[in-house]
């Protein structure tokens, strides 16, 4: 049974998360509304809602939409981010299973390798990364997708050999004894036990993914334009920016990931848990 003092921590508590909710709340309401004001407002009354002189209707969307051919955009943003993300969970929670499995001293070196590419700053190999990626051909939308697997293998084999570590070998060697190969007891055996980490691995690297500008726009950013690059062109030339409609480009980016994420979310902190706990 709760007391007073306890009772009164807790509405402090709440009011306290409450204010830090609204203030990363606030950007995109702010956003939000501005997407529909005209461009000669949003600068001046940026904070104001729109009325009967600034609102504009669905003008923003549609001119934005026609300026940056949101639908090519977002085909480009959607085929990279769901096959990007397939295979960096297929790809790091087989090799986080190998790593875990297999106790040797090169598996231990790649191991601690891949945890260290999770401090590197993309900024220190980007023009590397540029320059390899256009020698190998990899400048392309399918190209794009090695180059994700392996910066987002960093993060995904920690989280998948954190929890491997939880898994009993004995259900690995009842399956092998039986007649299982290395491959079928890892997909019939392993693989369905690793949902929840694999959904956290899927929301993190997709929202990473979908709202990700450097390394499409130094990549394929000129001719394959994801949505994030797109909308940085609405900025137009000498300081002419169409405010109205990159506010609303901007808008139409966030709803797919907001979706995905509010529709998997209550995965996150179990498969977080599960992958760091013996990480």
């Amino acid at each position: 049974m709760s007391t007073p003092k306890k009772r009164s921590h807790q509405i402090i508590l709440f009011v306290l998360l409450a204010i830090l909710a609204l203030f990363f709340l606030a950007p995109m309401l702010i956003v939000f509304m501005n997407s529909f004001k005209s461009k000669f407002f949003i600068s001046s009354e940026p904070f104001k809602f729109p009325n009967a002189d600034t609102f504009t209707g669905r003008e923003n969307y549609i001119e934005g939409a026609r300026k940056i051919k949101f639908a090519n955009a977002f085909g480009y943003s959607l085929f990279i981010t769901v096959f990007s993300v397939i295979g960096i969970s297929l790809a790091t929670s087989m090799l986080g299973w190998y790593l875990t499995r297999v106790k040797t001293w090169f598996t231990t070196t790649v191991y601690y390798l891949l945890v260290f590419s999770m401090i590197v700053p993309f900024q220190m190999v980007m023009f590397t990364m540029s320059k390899t990626a256009n020698m190998l051909h990899l400048d392309n939308p399918i190209g794009i997708l090695v180059l994700y697997i392996g910066f987002g293998a960093g993060l995904g084999t920690f989280m998948f050999s954190g929890f491997i570590k939880t898994i009993p070998l004995s259900l690995e060697e009842a399956a092998m004894i039986d007649g299982a190969t290395a491959p079928q007891t890892f997909f019939m055996i392993v693989y369905p036990m690793l949902k929840s980490t694999a959904i956290t691995v899927a929301i993190l690297n997709a929202m990473w993914v979908w709202n990700d500008y450097l390394l499409p726009y130094l990549t394929i950013g000129i001719e394959y334009k994801t949505i994030p690059v797109a909308i940085q062109y609405l900025r137009g030339g000498y300081g002419a920016v169409d405010m109205g409609a990159m506010m609303a480009m901007l808008v139409l980016a966030m709803i797919p990931i907001i979706i995905f994420y509010l529709a998997m979310q209550k995965h996150i902190i179990q498969g977080v848990i599960a992958g760091a706990v013996k990480g």
